[in-house]
């Protein structure tokens, strides 16, 4: 009876290791590769949902060559890279292209992705619900039927955006929202161009810090407007051009800061508040042609 037992405890034993070890660190994906594949360098999968599940908390999951990779929800701290110059792609009709609902203390990344809304039939290009930071570098996110980055949550947490462009979304290039915590997004080197609202909008709970960014040929270019709680945009040594209404917008419980900004040939105003909204500028703005600054504008 022992030695039953005991084999018993080895196969559960051997069982377990084997299902870890089925997790690696690092896994490939390919445009020619299979989902039912190990994801390793040699024998790759096809697509980042099929390869999630074979990598590991923490790991990363790497493309091996131009291809589109499909849709992908992320549920755990890890790394997606596309690779840099070439085209790792994310295509998608009738859905989000990336959803991050990770865990409380995970951090994701995700790194040069060109994720496509397939001429504005996709919902989200990317949409954090979850998690404590989230890194989207040297990616593009375009023709998204509602927002090209949709940061909705409820925890908190912190979003970076560096050397990024979003263009051609119909609602904003990013907006930021959150039920309860502050959540605070750091952008810098990007570009929010031709959405179909705002380049950048900073609802309920949320705080963002801008530099060397440009949000033009939107409707507004920054916006700050809450229902709750407050919204925040600081913004240095970027612009904001050719944007239909405003170039800079502060609505209810909102400020927007601004240093170091050039406004140019927006249609109604420069910048512009409502509703008990505040901008405050500092130092060496610049706002020509368009409309005259109004509502509450006071230089520091």
């Amino acid at each position: 009876m022992r030695k039953i037992n005991l084999l018993i405890l080895l196969t559960i034993v051997l069982l377990g290791s084997t299902l870890v070890s089925a997790q690696a660190s690092r896994t490939w994906v390919s445009g020619v590769g299979d989902d039912a594949n190990p994801c390793s360098r040699t024998a790759p999968c096809k697509t980042f949902a099929g390869a999630i599940s074979k990598t590991a908390v923490g790991g990363e999951i790497d493309a091996l060559d131009p291809g589109g990779f499909g849709a992908v929800t992320i549920t755990k701290a890890i790394t997606i890279d596309g690779g840099g110059g070439q085209v790792a792609s994310v295509l998608v009709a009738g859905t989000n292209g990336i959803v991050v609902q990770a865990q409380p203390n995970d951090v994701v990344t995700l790194r040069n992705l060109r994720i496509n809304g397939n001429n504005n039939s996709g919902i989200n290009g990317v949409r954090w619900t979850q998690g404590k930071a989230l890194h989207i570098e040297s990616c593009v996110i375009f023709s998204f039927n509602n927002n090209g980055i949709d940061i909705a949550k409820s925890d908190g947490g912190k979003a970076f955006i560096i050397d990024t462009i979003v263009q051609d979304n119909t609602q904003n290039g990013v907006q930021a929202t959150d039920a309860a915590n502050t959540v605070s997004i750091v952008v810098d080197n990007s570009r929010f161009e031709n959405n179909g609202h705002d380049g950048i909008f900073a609802a309920d709970f949320s705080n963002f810090s801008v530099s060397r960014s440009d949000a033009s040929g939107n409707v507004n270019g920054f916006a700050a407007q809450a229902a709750a709680g407050n919204a925040v945009i600081s913004l240095a040594f970027s612009t904001a051009g050719l944007n239909t209404n405003v170039g800079l917008f502060s609505g209810t419980a909102s400020t927007v800061r601004v240093a170091g900004v050039s406004l140019f040939d927006n249609t109604n105003a420069g910048m512009s508040t409502a509703g008990g909204g505040a901008i405050v500028t500092f130092l060496n703005n610049y706002n020509t042609f368009g409309g005259a600054p109004t509502g509450s504008i006071m230089p520091q």
